[in-house]
C-alpha cells in the first residue's frame, strides 16, 4: 500500500452481480481502512497486524456505504488470550487510479 499524508476524499467504485456498478467516495480513516482491505487481499487484515484505533467502526461505515466486509473471528494467546476480528473486503473494488480488488 502507498504510504500518504493525505486521507482526502477518494472515489472508488463498487462491482456488483447482475448490477450497474457504484461510486462512491470515501475519506479520512474510512479511506485508509478500505485502502488496507484492499492491499491486503483475501488474507484481510486484523487490528493488530495493522493498528487503528477504531477499526470495526471504519467497517461499519464502510459497510454503510455499501462495501462487503467479512467479519472472521480468529483466536489468539497471550497474556490477554480471546479472539479478534479478521476483516476480509469482499467486494471487488476498484480505487479512481486503479487499484483493485477481488
Amino acid at each position: 500500500m502507498a504510504h500518504t499524508t493525505d486521507w482526502g476524499e477518494a472515489l472508488f467504485t463498487i462491482y456488483h452481480d447482475n448490477a450497474e456498478p457504484l461510486q462512491i467516495p470515501v475519506a479520512g480513516r474510512d479511506r485508509w481502512a478500505l485502502e488496507c482491505l484492499i492491499a491486503a487481499g483475501r488474507k484481510g487484515c486484523t487490528p493488530i497486524d495493522r493498528p487503528g484505533p477504531r477499526w470495526s467502526a471504519y467497517v461499519f461505515n464502510l459497510r454503510g456505504l455499501g462495501f462487503d466486509i467479512e467479519t472472521v473471528h480468529e483466536a489468539h494467546d497471550g497474556p490477554f488470550k480471546g479472539t479478534h476480528g479478521r476483516y476480509v473486503l469482499r467486494s471487488r473494488v476498484q480505487r479512481a487510479n486503479g487499484a483493485e480488488a477481488a
